[in-house]
């Protein structure tokens, strides 16, 4: 009883450092969790949560029941599969450049500055890309298309070139926050390891092979992993207001979020929302444990749990 009170007395400044934090876990990440049952139900505002009709699974009907649901499945795996893919490749390949070429000269702090135009969100790339896109004072269609001796293009109307743009605005829009985190991870290992390697006559990419990726590994599968989990999400911003809402380009533009967001301004129907997050936040789960336990079976060391 004694040896209890003690490390009580020892660990109280702990527990009350992690109180806060507890707390408002508790409140932002777990009470919410009640609402999950009006992705069973019909809501009904007056009625409330406990008091609106049971409905079982016909608000997942919403997202499967209809000619669409192929398409917002397929955009929203394959445009998320190749965010994660480039934004990871890209973020490393970016961290190693910046880190080898200014790391001598420059503090960290200045390392993080090199990618502040990087660092936006979709909302004001929207209207970036619009001032590119525009058909009407877009620069491409008035700069650039007529010096290249090409007709203008009706870029919100065009579904074909929107698979590209929106990977290219993702890729700008992302790749400067998992570059930071790379950059951390590189400036975190003993400079020994390299001089080390010179003087064994290893060139650069043979530093960058046996020093640096080895070292980057659980960042990588980190990151990746929280990517992977919410997989099935989309970036709302990116793919409503980067395309402005055009209905000619639904075919490559809508995913199940936007897909959502629609159908609850058209119908007001909440059960239905729930339902679609619910399912996503399950299909998440699945996936994070899956390729952690691939992650478990190759390397145990690099899993996350």
């Amino acid at each position: 009883m004694k040896s209890k009170t003690v490390k009580l007395r020892r660990y109280l400044p702990l527990y009350l450092m992690f109180l806060p934090g507890g707390i408002y876990l508790l409140i932002n990440n777990y009470f919410p969790m009640y609402g999950l049952i009006v992705a069973f139900k019909q809501y009904n505002v007056r009625k409330g949560i406990l008091g609106s009709p049971w409905t079982g699974f016909k608000n997942f009907e919403f997202l499967f029941a209809t000619p669409d649901a192929m398409i917002i499945t397929r955009n929203t795996l394959l445009y998320n599969t190749v965010f994660i893919i480039i934004n990871m490749v890209l973020g490393i390949t970016f961290a190693i450049f910046i880190s080898d070429v200014f790391g001598k000269r420059l503090k960290k702090v200045y390392q993080s500055a090199i990618l502040f135009p990087f660092l936006m969100s979709a909302v004001i790339l929207s209207y970036i890309v619009f001032a590119f896109l525009s058909q009407s004072t877009g620069i491409v269609n008035n700069s650039i298309m007529p010096a290249l001796g090409l007709a203008p293009v009706n870029w919100y109307s065009k579904a074909g070139y929107w698979p590209f743009i929106l990977t290219f605005v993702n890729t700008w829009k992302s790749v400067g926050y998992g570059c930071l985190i790379y950059i951390s991870g590189i400036n975190s290992i003993d400079p020994s390891f390299y001089e080390a390697a010179k003087l064994d006559g290893a060139s650069k990419w043979q530093q960058i092979k046996r020093i640096t990726l080895p070292t980057l590994v659980p960042i990588i599968i980190t990151l990746t992993l929280m990517s992977v989990g919410r997989i099935f999400y989309s970036d709302f911003g990116l793919f409503y207001q980067v395309p402005r809402n055009s209905g000619m380009i639904y075919s490559t533009t809508n995913v199940i979020d936007t897909y959502v967001y629609r159908g609850l301004m058209e119908q007001s129907n909440v059960g239905m929302s729930a339902a679609a997050g619910f399912y996503q936040s399950i299909v998440g789960f699945i996936l994070v444990l899956t390729v952690n336990l691939i992650v478990r079976k190759v390397s145990k060391e690099n899993a996350l749990f």
